[in-house]
């Protein structure tokens, strides 16, 4: 009899597995993760990340910084993934537009909406920052994804595929908070 591995199992409904979007993300080719801490996904994704084979997790001071690592990354042929919290890419919105927008760069991140309500599309959000983040993003024609459950990991994978194809930043927001 075989184990299957939490990547395996079937989604269960309103759950999100680090290790699905972990496997996702290497799936998808990620070799660089620069990162922040951010309390909505750091136990259940940042920690499982610190000791996963085969990706570099890269320690930044803020957004921005880790928006550049990812354009470097890009002219190198290497594919990286951001991943903060959703006020750090408020704080990073310029360096997104400068470097992403109007350079046409494959910058990836990944946020987590901290306060998001489950099954609340963020619009909707009672939070004003969980509110505008979307909309925000829309202004720049920058393609965003709510990853909240199981059932939305497979989102991630095209997302960052399409990022790289076509030249263009890739917003996949973690609304659930992820479990180990």
């Amino acid at each position: 009899m075989q184990l299957q591995t939490e990547a395996t199992r079937p989604p269960v409904a309103g759950v999100l597995h680090g290790s699905r979007i972990i496997a996702e993300i290497k799936a998808s080719g990620i070799e660089f993760i620069p990162c922040l801490p951010d309390i909505h996904t750091s136990e259940g994704l940042l920690r499982p990340l610190t000791r996963e084979p085969g990706l570099r997790l890269i320690r930044v001071c803020k957004e921005d910084e880790g928006v550049g690592i990812c354009a470097g990354l890009s002219y190198c042929n290497k594919r990286a993934l951001l991943l903060m919290q959703y006020t750090g890419l408020l704080d990073s919105i310029n360096a997104i537009r400068a470097v992403g927008v109007e350079y046409s760069l494959p910058i990836c991140m990944m946020a987590g909406l901290l306060q998001k309500e489950p099954g609340v599309l963020p619009r909707d959000s009672k939070h004003f920052g969980v509110r505008i983040a979307g909309p925000v993003l829309d202004a720049l024609g920058v393609k965003h994804h709510v990853i909240e459950t199981d059932a939305d990991v497979g989102q991630i994978r095209p997302a960052i595929d399409a990022a790289y194809t076509h030249h263009h930043p890739v917003v996949l927001f973690i609304g659930g908070r992820p479990v180990a």
